[in-house]
């Protein structure tokens, strides 16, 4: 799966066949705000979106960047995954 960063509308991006799957981002400082997920129409694949999240997450780990996951799906993906709980910046728990 390619995940594409489309920095002019700060959002990470994928196809999938029922249309386009995204996630908006914003920065402040050397953090990443995860701040919401678009999906299409009636889509509720979560094996994807855990995979398009897994992918996002392996950049973030390239850029080194700390994340701050505000969207409450991307805060439960964390929780399912500790091992990315090592990308928050120190003081912030979930």
């Amino acid at each position: 799966m390619e995940i594409k960063d489309n920095t002019f509308a700060r959002q990470f991006e994928t196809i999938v066949p029922e249309g386009l799957l995204s996630v908006e981002y914003s920065f402040q400082e050397k953090k990443i705000f995860l701040t919401k997920i678009n999906k299409p129409e009636g889509y509720e694949n979560q094996a994807i979106i855990d995979q398009v999240l897994k992918s996002i997450m392996d950049i973030i780990i390239e850029k080194k960047f700390k994340l701050m996951p505000i969207h409450p799906r991307i805060v439960l993906f964390i929780k399912k995954n500790p091992v990315y709980k090592e990308l928050l910046p120190p003081g912030i728990r979930i």
